[in-house]
């Protein structure tokens, strides 16, 4: 399927691993010009090396990558130097630290809400204006399923994104939805990421258990019994980008594999 987006550009924020990197390739593979952003130079020059070399033969996509930290204004600075305008963007930001909420100080709280509610909305409002004039526009927010089935451990993650989560349910359906322009959340479950080893090193450091026994309890809790990959991820990203999708607007789209066990 074409999706409708080639020659459009995109901003990927924390690109250069994970669930961020299977977005911008997903989106370099429609002919979507991509300006990856992550903090870490090393990591993020290697990944946009890849998609550059894989991206060759493809005349429509252009690779593009900054790094900086997107959770400062400083970072932001840097990305919207390097370009202003976008078509699409894809918010993403590391999931804050796990543990007891009674462990959690007030500047461990106001650095989750920096990074996964202030960030994103900041994004939004920098380039917003301008997708609404060109009559098209998509925003994707990397949040967790976490906001839709709380887990005890990450609550400044559970906190912070649930902000989010009611921030845009009332700008999607603002008048920018009549301009073309969609903001949706894309809730990942558990993923082969990083992210998913440290907190199921934590769990499992937590109990005294073997790590592969607690991912393999954690598999077992999942129907498909997997872990997703970043590349399913990237492809769930890239539709909700596309001009097929300029009907599905304001909502949480939950990629888990079917383990939250509720029926909305």
């Amino acid at each position: 399927m074409d999706l409708g987006i080639s020659g459009k550009w995109a901003l990927v924020c924390g690109a250069s691993k994970g669930l961020g990197l299977g977005c911008a390739k997903a989106l370099a593979a429609e002919g979507v010009h991509v300006l990856m952003v992550a903090r870490g130079l090393e990591a993020l020059s290697s990944s946009a090396s890849e998609l550059i070399a894989k991206s060759q033969g493809n005349t429509r996509a252009s690779v593009q990558f900054v790094a900086a930290d997107i959770t400062t204004e400083a970072g932001r600075a840097a990305v919207f130097a390097q370009r202003r305008d976008f078509d699409i963007v894809v918010t993403n930001a590391g999931g804050p630290p796990t543990g007891d909420f009674r462990q959690f100080d007030r500047e461990d709280w106001i650095r989750a809400v920096e990074a996964n509610m202030l960030t994103p909305i900041e994004l939004i409002k920098a380039t917003v204006d301008g997708m609404a004039a060109r009559g098209f526009g998509r925003i994707v927010n990397i949040t967790s399923s976490a906001v839709k089935a709380p887990i005890d451990v990450l609550g400044l993650s559970n906190g912070a994104r649930s902000g989010l989560t009611g921030f845009v349910a009332g700008l999607a359906r603002s008048s920018l939805a009549a301009s073309g322009v969609t903001i949706n959340n894309l809730l990942p479950g558990a993923f082969e990421t990083d992210r998913l080893q440290a907190v199921l090193q934590g769990a499992a450091d937590k109990t005294g258990q073997a790590l592969d026994i607690v991912a393999a309890a954690r598999r077992n809790t999942i129907p498909a019994r997997r872990f997703g990959t970043p590349d399913e991820f990237g492809a769930i990203c890239a539709f909700l980008c596309s001009q097929q999708a300029g009907y599905i607007n304001g909502q949480n789209v939950l990629a888990d594999g079917g383990a939250y066990p509720g029926t909305f």
